[in-house]
């Protein structure tokens, strides 16, 4: 008979990764009812017009690398937000396979009523650490993401 040490049992609910996992949905889903009603848009077409409203004038490998969500995913909700007029895209200048990204003038305009919301949603959400504990956990998410690209 095998011990516990030799098949140990992985309690999910408890697992950081998990957990990481599921807060980032829950949080994520939250907002995104918001601009998905409102504006019919889904969490990464938001994504990505949110690093347009950033960074203009950027590839789609750029959005990719930024969001870190896979390529196919990316093309597809471009193909939709162009389909609606949010973004516009050009070939680059300096090498005519690569197309540049920007928002359109109707997504600046969403653009610019979807950020106030988020940062409401953040406030809220953040309301349950006090000030310090805020700059502590921002700084902490930032120590593991720099330590999870060293593993």
């Amino acid at each position: 008979m095998a011990n516990k040490q030799d098949n140990p049992l992985l309690i999910l609910e408890r697992f950081f990764p998990y957990r990481l996992s599921i807060l980032s949905n829950k949080v994520s889903g939250i907002i995104a009812d918001t601009y998905k009603d409102k504006f019919a848009i889904s969490i990464t077409e938001w994504r990505i017009m949110a690093v347009l409203g950033e960074c203009p004038d950027i590839s789609a490998d750029e959005i990719s690398a930024k969001t870190q969500i896979e390529k196919s995913i990316i093309s597809r909700s471009v193909s939709k937000l162009l389909r609606r007029h949010l973004i516009e895209r050009d070939m680059a200048e300096d090498d005519r396979r690569r197309s540049m990204i920007r928002l359109s003038p109707t997504g600046k305009s969403v653009y610019e009523e979807i950020v106030p919301l988020s940062y409401q949603y953040e406030q809220a959400l953040l309301s349950c650490f006090s000030e310090a504990e805020q700059a502590q956990f921002s700084q902490l998410i930032d120590r593991l993401f720099q330590h999870a690209d060293t593993l």
